[in-house]
């Protein structure tokens, strides 16, 4: 009983230290960046930089230290489908952004989809942004999304191609920051979703899986070198995929990002993630909603990074915090030092939302707390099925060796 009180409490000090430890990681990568300024002159940021980019005089530069020319075009392809909340400012933040030379591809499955009138009423109120609106599905694999960008990627004017969701909020400085974290060594830049704006308590507990968990070790796999692709942003050199087979080679995993991860990790290339993620706003979630989502995430991750997926399991705090009460009891150490615990493991979320600029409320810990009891269900359940099913589509899920 001894031995057993002591590895639980040893196990109980290390997963504590592994929380704080993550989200002082995680608090180095994604501190809230100043909102750009506001246009100085009568011309206005935006057409400042589109007047150089028409004189050929517009000159920017990563944090690398390599030059971005006006050359350094960037075709971004973002499908659509249906109506989403806030989607017309999502859509429309993508027509706003302070870079000199970009295309926006938006790509619709079908002509009848409700959001195409919007999507081409937003391309009328921007006529000096390069836009249009692709219709068609080109079914190269079991991915919906996939099929729906396909035609987009064929028609990319530029080298650099950004694949992103239509409910992701672009800020002005999108493509630059993007840009900005490019390396010699990277094959794909990629930003993990953060959500904000909840409305109710379930779309608070789909951000606290989102922000400060998803995210949070997302960036600690970065910042190690094991960085791997979220859908949500995700900017390409072209040239890259069409070396390795092409976009096709993209469905070879139930997820394209998934995919991604794997064919630039086989180039002996780096995944890397933007500092400080760009924000999806949620809206109202119900309860239902969450969970299939967060169980179809869990599937994808097991079929496609399984050795990665059982690590899962220890890093949520219903496992460590239970055993600390075992502990305590045991111990006959007073209450209030389970207590000092909640509140290092809790306090130290809420001081990364705070830091981060993230959605922080009074409900912002008990969906904490509710996120880590149901979390070793949901490992359990990312073990069982066959597929999932996004929007009407089932995707099959064949489990496939993990590339390391």
């Amino acid at each position: 009983m001894t031995i057993a009180i002591w590895a639980a409490g040893a196990f109980t000090i290390v997963a504590t230290a592994s929380q704080v430890g993550s989200i002082l990681i995680a608090v180095g990568r994604c501190r809230k960046r100043r909102a750009p300024a506001p246009p100085q002159t009568a011309l206005g940021v935006l057409g400042l930089t589109r007047l150089l980019r028409r004189r050929g005089l517009f000159l920017g530069r990563t944090r690398s230290g390599r030059s971005i020319g006006a050359e350094a075009g960037v075709s971004i392809v973002r499908p659509v489908c249906g109506i989403e909340n806030f989607g017309e400012e999502t859509l429309r933040s993508g027509l706003e952004l302070d870079y000199p030379n970009y295309e926006i591809i938006f790509c619709a499955a079908a002509a009848n989809d409700p959001v195409v009138p919007l999507v081409q009423r937003l391309i009328a109120d921007y006529p000096d942004v390069p836009a249009r609106l692709l219709i068609g599905n080109d079914p190269i694999s079991d991915n919906p999304k996939l099929n729906n960008v396909c035609k987009g990627w064929r028609a990319a004017a530029h080298h650099w191609v950004l694949m992103a969701d239509s409910n992701v909020l672009m800020p002005r400085d999108y493509i630059g920051r993007l840009l900005a974290a490019w390396r010699p060594d990277t094959g794909l830049v990629a930003s993990p979703p953060v959500g904000c704006r909840p409305d109710g308590f379930w779309a608070e507990l789909e951000c606290a899986f989102l922000n400060t968990h998803q995210a949070r070790w997302q960036y600690v796999a970065d910042s190690v070198g094991l960085g791997f692709a979220q859908g949500k942003s995700m900017l390409y050199r072209k040239s890259d995929i069409e070396k390795a087979g092409g976009i096709r080679r993209l469905g070879e995993e139930p997820a394209e990002d998934a995919a991604t991860t794997k064919i630039v990790r086989a180039a002996g290339l780096r995944v890397r993630l933007v500092d400080a993620p760009f924000e999806q706003p949620l809206g109202y979630r119900a309860a239902r909603e969450v969970w299939a989502r967060q169980r179809r995430w869990a599937r994808l991750r097991t079929a496609s990074f399984k050795q990665f997926y059982m690590l899962e399991l220890f890093t949520g705090g219903f496992v460590p915090l239970a055993l600390a009460a075992c502990v305590i009891a045991a111990l006959e150490l007073p209450a209030i030092s389970l207590l000092v615990l909640f509140a290092i493991w809790y306090g130290a979320e809420a001081v990364l939302s705070y830091v981060a600029g993230w959605h922080l409320s009074w409900r912002s810990p008990f969906a904490w707390m509710l996120r880590d009891l149901l979390l070793p269900v949901l490992w359990v359940l990312g073990f069982f099925g066959s597929g999932v099913v996004w929007r009407g589509h089932h995707i099959r899920t064949v489990e496939t060796e993990s590339m390391i």
